[in-house]
């Protein structure tokens, strides 16, 4: 049962986030997952919840980890000159 909804969860973040890519352009993704983690912070209140969170950290890591790689494949190849 319990692995019946971990697939049915796997299987809906994976919607969001195709759908994010093709709907939300990049410089805006990580300024939407700020918003979401900044709104997710105050999840007490109503209709903003804590699950913005981490919402909002994964759309903004579809940005930011292609960045890190791209920094990361930069300082490899001036450290092999």
């Amino acid at each position: 049962m319990s692995s019946d909804k971990s697939l049915k969860l796997k299987r809906r973040l994976a919607q969001v986030r195709n759908w994010t890519r093709r709907h939300i352009p990049p410089g805006l993704r990580l300024l939407v997952g700020l918003v979401l983690m900044v709104a997710g912070v105050f999840g007490f209140l109503p209709v903003i919840g804590f699950w913005m969170f981490p919402l909002g950290v994964a759309i903004a890591a579809m940005d930011v980890m292609p960045g890190w790689r791209a920094l990361r494949r930069r300082v490899r190849g001036k450290n092999k000159k």
